[in-house]
Order: structure tokens, then sequence, then C-alpha cells
């Protein structure tokens, strides 16, 4: 499926809070749209890293490593690691988001129980600062999603598995493997290979990193505030490091790179690449 230029509606933008108690009727409604909707823009909070390698400071982190390294780094921290929100905004080729025959335009965020700030391993600042960002860790303990029900239900609501659908993401291989260690229920694999065959599975060709495509484009770097920025994107809801929000900035980010550098081409060639595990051309 193709992109249209951007006439994205001006509606106001909700974000739905899931819990465990509406987790099923949002997953039904997520189920009733995506036909209509099939661009994803994903992101995810989790509770840092907690394994990291010893680094030149004075060199680039990314041109010290391979990508199997990179992938080596990922697999220990999500493999020790637990999911504590995943974001997803839904959108057609225009850019409008579901509106629930509403006046106004809805987007998701889902909150896990699977972390427990006292008892599982995390880093510090990165709970810090989720907290000063408005994550209730206690609320999410008593009122948050079972994981193990979350991938029960992603599997059979049309968000994966579908070949109709196109995934945009901000430097997503963490996102990708949490979500693939929720929905295989294991350890990730132990090879990048494989890690990228599953995520082509699960989430097909077209998967677009805004933080790959970057590489592309003349004046943009740095993290996905500052990208849109850049692009003079605004957020329209929510706060950074909130999932929900993250997820509709980097779908506006997304759209505003499509139009200003990817004109003649596209951003397709680009499908199918995440930052950092670049070797690998395709998730083939």
């Amino acid at each position: 499926m193709g992109f249209e230029d951007s006439g994205k509606s001006s509606k106001p933008v909700k974000i739905r809070e899931v819990w465990s108690e509406n987790l099923e009727s949002e997953f039904e409604l997520i189920s009733q749209v995506i036909d209509d909707y099939p661009f994803i823009s994903m992101d995810t909070e989790f509770p840092g890293l907690v394994s990291r390698p010893k680094m030149d400071p004075s060199r680039p982190y990314h041109r010290q490593l391979r990508p199997s390294d990179h992938y080596k780094i990922l697999k220990s921290n999500v493999d020790a690691l637990n999911l504590i929100q995943v974001g997803l905004t839904l959108s057609d080729s225009s850019g409008n988001l579901p509106n629930l025959g509403t006046d106004t335009q809805f987007i998701w965020e889902f909150n896990f129980r699977d972390f427990d700030v006292e008892r599982d391993a995390h880093a510090p600042d990165s709970i810090e600062l989720l907290r000063r960002q408005g994550i209730d860790f206690q609320k999410n303990k008593e009122k948050g999603i079972d994981s193990v029900r979350f991938a029960e239900l992603m599997m059979s609501s049309g968000l994966v598995c579908n070949d109709s659908v196109s995934w945009v993401t901000f430097h997503s291989a963490y996102d990708f493997g949490y979500l693939v260690k929720i929905l295989t229920r294991r350890v990730l694999p132990g090879g990048l290979d494989e890690f990228l065959k599953i995520v082509k599975v699960f989430f097909g060709n077209r998967v677009y990193d805004v933080k790959h495509m970057m590489g592309f484009c003349n004046s943009l770097y740095g993290g996905l505030d500052r990208v849109a920025r850049t692009l003079d994107v605004n957020r329209a809801v929510g706060k950074c490091h909130q999932a929900g929000s993250d997820s509709l900035l980097t779908w506006h980010a997304f759209q505003k790179m499509r139009d200003v550098y990817f004109v003649k081409e596209g951003p397709e060639k680009h499908a199918g690449v995440l930052y950092g595990l670049e070797v690998y051309e395709k998730l083939c």
C-alpha cells in the first residue's frame, strides 16, 4: 500500500490508556479499524540498559560495534528486562487517525504489569526519567496488562502477520526486541539473522526506522525530539518518554521527512532496515 500526500485532520487527539480491565475491548476496536488505518507507528518504554559494552568515549558509539555486536547487547538487555509501555498510532495513507465515530482522533498506550521496580533489574536513571514523565509504577503493577494476554490478543488483531500493514518506528531495534520476546514467550534468538527473520514474520516487509532513514537526509541528527524540532513538527498530545505520545510524534516526523526528503523516490527502498543492524539490507 502506498503513501498519499499528508492531509491529516485537525481534530484533537486523545490517548486511549489501556489497562488489564479494558484490554479486550480496546483490541476489539483496533481489530475493527486496522483495515482502514494500516499504517502503524510504534514506540515502547522499558527499564533502560543494564548491559553496556566498554566503549571509547572519543569515538561515535555506532562506529565501534558491528551489527552482530549491537544485537548481542540488545539480546542481553531484552532477555533480562521487562516491558513497561507500548504506544501505537494507527493512520491511513493521508495521515488521518481513527475517530471511532466521534469528533476526536485516538491513539493507544498499553501499560504493562510485568515490570516490578522493587524486584526487577533496571537502570535507575531511566526509571527516574519515566517517573518524572508521569509513569506510575505502582499503578502499572496493580492494574497493568499481563504481556501473555497482550500477545494473544495482538496475534489475532490484524496488527501482526498481516501483509497489508506498514510499521513506522524510531531507533526501534529494542522496541521490536521486546515485542518479539512477548510474542514468542521466550528469550531472543542467539543470532541476528534469526532475529530479523522473526521480525519479518510478525511485522512484514514494510518496516520503516526513521533513525536509519535520517542517514539519507541532510541536517537531520539526534533523538526524536531534536529531529521533530528540525522538521518543525510539534508534539500533538502527551509528553516525551510516554509511548503513546512518542508513537504519534514518530508518525508525524516520518510524514514530514517523507514529504521533504523522499518526494521523488519515496521511502520504500529504506523499508526493512533497523538502525544499528544495517548490515542486513532487508529483514530476510
